[in-house]
């Protein structure tokens, strides 16, 4: 059947898409506020988009009464930020991150997470996180342009940390080690490593 997402009010459109797009890598963002305030929070909204520079994309969805999140307004105000990736130990503090608490307050100490330096940018990164990816600003564009619902956010990746006891013999991340989670409709989660499948590319699709 066809959907004509037209005639559907935004939540039913949200609950479908999100419901079908799926699986979702999840950005657990930590990023500082123009007066030093810790701010972290999930968004699935989220995906590499080139290598060449490194960047990746992330859009931060309004809240409910139409304002900017927290995390939109500090990388508009410091450009620099932090992209965890999420374990599935560490699935219920994602969870509890997702909360809507007052923009001076720390999601890093409502979650109990402990923090670690980041080797670029002064914005921490999650200490248990396998891997985090250090991101400054390339562009942040409000969408649609007449009425935005978001800011789709572009960040060149300056720096990668990976927890070296995850590597495989060719120092490659073992995607089983890390066992991270996506994000599926609703309240709906997935593990990575559940069940992988290995598929060899066509030659003539290799870019390298």
């Amino acid at each position: 059947m066809w959907i004509d997402l037209q005639q559907l009010d935004p939540s039913a459109a949200y609950k479908l898409l999100t419901s079908t797009i799926t699986p979702r890598p999840i950005a657990w963002v930590s990023s500082l506020s123009a007066d030093g305030v810790l701010n972290l929070a999930p968004f699935s909204f989220f995906q590499m988009i080139t290598d060449q520079p490194p960047t990746l994309m992330i859009s931060t969805q309004h809240k409910a009464d139409g304002s900017r999140k927290d995390t939109s307004l500090n990388i508009e105000a410091t450009h620099d930020f932090v992209v965890n990736l999420v374990p599935h130990a560490l699935a219920n503090e994602m969870n509890i991150s997702a909360a809507a608490v007052p923009a001076d307050e720390s999601e890093f100490e409502l979650a109990g997470l402990e923090q670690a330096a980041s080797s670029q940018i002064k914005v921490p990164r999650v200490a248990l996180a396998p891997v985090a990816l250090e991101c400054r600003l390339a562009k942040l564009e409000p969408y649609p342009q007449d009425n935005p619902s978001c800011e789709v956010i572009f960040a060149e990746v300056l720096a990668i940390y990976i927890n070296p006891s995850l590597l495989d013999a060719n120092g490659m991340p073992d995607p089983y080690k890390m066992d991270l989670i996506s994000r599926i409709g609703g309240s709906g989660y997935s593990r990575v490593a559940a069940e992988l499948f290995q598929i060899a590319r066509p030659a003539s699709a290799m870019r390298r």
